[in-house]
């Protein structure tokens, strides 16, 4: 195909002809230009985007300038610093009221297990001490990726600890609320006869008292002093109606001169569940309960089992 037109006052006809090539060459040509025109375009729209809309740029395609990014690094060195302050005050207060509990148990614990509570802490404390926030990480900066590593392995060491700490006081108070640390009687009542040596009531002679004797009417009500299993129930010559109650850690309350017994033998039982009443069965002069504790077949003074809010 040829394509034909006259040029000039002359009138001079001039020809081109229009091949398959030519248009493909034409063709050709035409795209790279535009290319070339859409590369030019973009690089000037980022680059005035860079310098007068950073948010813009950094929405479509991800480009900040040198300031920009050390602008970012300030803030997530700023938040980073932050978790720092923030770990480093949750640790404190964790350390505090580490403090607050170990008091706590210091008075609640009587003096007969005074000993084996610190024994018992030293044989199931974990872990080790909490370790504080590095003081010098806000001096000597490390690489912003390396801080952040920092940061998350402190945090999760502070979590490791505290979980450590809070399963150490939940066994330690456990154990406490497993002993028998609280009175038999909670109505009014008085003490007889304490534990040692006494004047037997009956003979006149001198002999072991391995109890308490807690004075109160008959029919007021008994309970058992800690959580455990009944091992014995039954009519005593010298005891009348008693009760035994095997705890844990080794530890056996009695319970005697019952006028009733409300637990069988097997049955287990609660702090404070009511296990019978206050009578003058078995060898008693008089209406009273007469309580023992024993670790280990070996009779202990119930008085200092006994927690200073035991009443």
């Amino acid at each position: 195909m040829q394509l034909m037109w006259l040029s000039g006052p002359t009138g001079e006809v001039k020809y081109i002809s229009v091949t398959y090539r030519t248009v493909i060459a034409a063709g050709f040509a035409l795209g790279v230009v535009l290319l070339l025109m859409g590369f030019l375009l973009h690089f000037v729209g980022f680059k005035i985007a860079v310098e007068y809309n950073p948010d813009l740029a950094r929405s479509i395609g991800g480009v900040t300038t040198e300031a920009e990014q050390r602008r970012m690094e300030s803030v997530y060195r700023s938040n980073v610093d932050e978790l720092r302050a923030s770990l480093q005050s949750t640790v404190n207060e964790v350390k505090q009221l580490e403090a607050a509990k170990n008091r706590f148990l210091e008075l609640a614990t009587p003096p007969g297990l005074r000993d084996q509570l610190n024994k018992n802490a030293r044989n199931q404390s974990k872990g080790g001490p909490l370790v504080s926030i590095r003081p010098f990480a806000s001096v000597f900066r490390l690489p912003l990726p390396n801080e952040i590593d920092q940061m998350q392995q402190d945090i999760d060491q502070t979590r490791r600890a505290v979980t450590d700490l809070h399963d150490q006081w939940k066994s330690q108070l456990d154990w406490l609320a497993s002993m028998p640390i609280t009175l038999p009687v909670h109505e009014d009542h008085r003490l007889s006869s304490g534990f040692g040596i006494r004047t037997d009531p009956f003979t006149g002679s001198l002999a072991m008292h391995e109890g308490l004797d807690f004075v109160a009417p008959i029919g007021t009500p008994v309970m058992a002093t800690a959580p455990g299993q009944v091992i014995r129930s039954e009519r005593d010559l010298s005891y009348g109606n008693v009760i035994d109650i095997l705890h844990s850690d080794g530890f056996l309350t009695r319970y005697a001169h019952l006028s009733v017994r409300m637990v069988k033998e097997g049955d287990m039982v609660q702090r404070h569940q009511l296990i019978g009443q206050v009578g003058s069965t078995g060898r008693s002069t008089g209406p009273h309960l007469h309580y023992e504790i024993h670790r280990r077949e070996r009779p202990l003074n119930p008085t200092l089992m006994l927690s200073r809010n035991a009443s």
